[in-house]
């Protein structure tokens, strides 16, 4: 007999691998893969009634519920819950939640979505189809005289081509062209100036490149008119918080990127950022369900946390350790950390020296569960997503 050991499963795709290596029976792998995969799941805010029967009911199918110490005397009006169990039980749990009161039926709904929902296997952005079987690079495209790390480089519009056409060849498969610095402190442009930047540039992109050209901008004017164009992807760092950015995108058939950030993240972070993890899930997963509503097809909409914006650094790096739970909003999530003041805090390096770190966050992203990163040095970033592509495809194999 060989030593124990410990081995990692992630989800069911492994745990079939793993019964299918020990000679586990097809019907076997079938009743004991949703078995072998345990999940951590925190609901927020239940009243007592909820609570106390959702515990009752996650016990009972084998699983554990913890609840705050006051929940069992009713000492407390509402408490947070963490939820734990296998595949299996949760399974169980939604069936009998879809009969009982007091929310639980919705809360079984959305359970099922957060477990069970295939996330999207595409991407579809205007007249562009782009698989996930691997990660996707986003090089960025400043048209800007003050963005953080290249700003003033491409103002004019043959730079800004000859720049986007090298990094069509290093490997990027869409370009991201923003006419306004986000960085912090920045000051603001009026919509008409941040058009006169990037109009040009886009209409000439958009008949020279073969991949989607996507704006980077919170002003849904922007938005309205880089579509008017053609553009295949509106990367609306505002996050939905300007009420007209929809519809034009769903008319026209365009991908929308719903970033998470302050809407004015110059500010202080708000006490609520007390819980970040929280936070951006439940900001991210209301945006989700409006843009669904309105229409929008989930193979045309990626998340994207926002790192950078309205956060400290050791918040940023948060994200980015925790980001399996954004990935369990069922979208692809897109991070781009490329070159960002909290690498700089960490290693104490100027801008134009944070490539080494931007590297280590693409990877950590992509391993956390990122399909798309976005990035000023796309020659070096897309070898590195490769790269990790490969080890994590040998995850579940012997």
């Amino acid at each position: 007999m060989k030593r124990p050991r410990v081995i990692e499963i992630s989800d069911l795709k492994q745990a079939q691998e793993e019964l299918t290596l020990i000679g586990a029976s097809p019907g076997g792998r079938a009743v004991m893969a949703p078995k072998a995969v345990h999940r951590v799941i925190k609901v927020e805010g239940l009243t007592m009634r909820a609570a106390n029967l959702l515990k009752q009911e996650m016990l009972s199918k084998g699983g554990e519920a913890a609840l705050a110490h006051g929940a069992a005397d009713w000492s407390v009006e509402h408490t947070d819950t963490l939820l734990m169990g296998t595949l299996k039980q949760y399974r169980l749990l939604v069936a009998k939640l879809k009969l009982q009161p007091f929310g639980l039926a919705k809360l079984g709904e959305r359970l099922t979505a957060l477990l069970f929902a295939q996330p999207p296997q595409e991407l579809r952005l205007g007249s562009h189809r782009l698989t996930l079987s691997r990660t996707l690079v986003m090089g960025i495209l400043n048209i800007t005289p003050d963005s953080f790390s290249d700003g003033g480089r491409y103002t004019s519009v043959e730079r800004a081509l000859e720049q986007a056409e090298k990094m069509r060849r290093e490997g990027a498969d869409m370009i991201d062209v923003g006419g306004e610095s986000t960085r912090p402190r920045h000051e603001p442009v009026p919509a008409h100036e941040e058009l006169e930047r990037v109009m040009p540039v886009l209409e000439r992109l958009l008949s020279r490149l073969d991949i989607p050209i996507s704006v980077d901008t919170n002003k849904a004017e922007v938005a309205r008119e880089a579509l008017s164009l053609g553009v295949h992807l509106v990367n609306d760092v505002g996050g939905l918080q300007t009420e007209d950015m929809l519809l034009p995108v769903i008319e026209s058939g365009a991908g929308l990127v719903i970033m998470h950030g302050l809407k004015e993240h110059r500010q202080p972070m708000p006490p609520e950022y007390s819980n970040l993890m929280g936070t951006v899930h439940q900001f991210l997963a209301r945006r989700l369900e409006k843009a669904k509503e309105a229409g929008l097809a989930p193979e045309s909409i990626i998340l994207d946390p926002g790192l950078g914006f309205g956060k400290t650094g050791r918040r940023n790096l948060m994200i980015l350790s925790r980001l399996g739970e954004l990935a369990s909003l069922g979208q692809p999530l897109l991070v781009g950390a490329s070159r960002k003041g909290f690498i700089g805090e960490v290693l104490e390096l100027p801008v134009d020296e944070r490539d080494e770190g931007t590297a280590a966050t693409v990877a950590l992203a992509i391993a956390r569960g990122a399909r798309l990163v976005r990035v000023h040095d796309v020659k070096t970033m897309v070898r590195v997503a490769r790269m990790t592509d490969a080890i994590l495809a040998e995850r579940g194999h012997a």
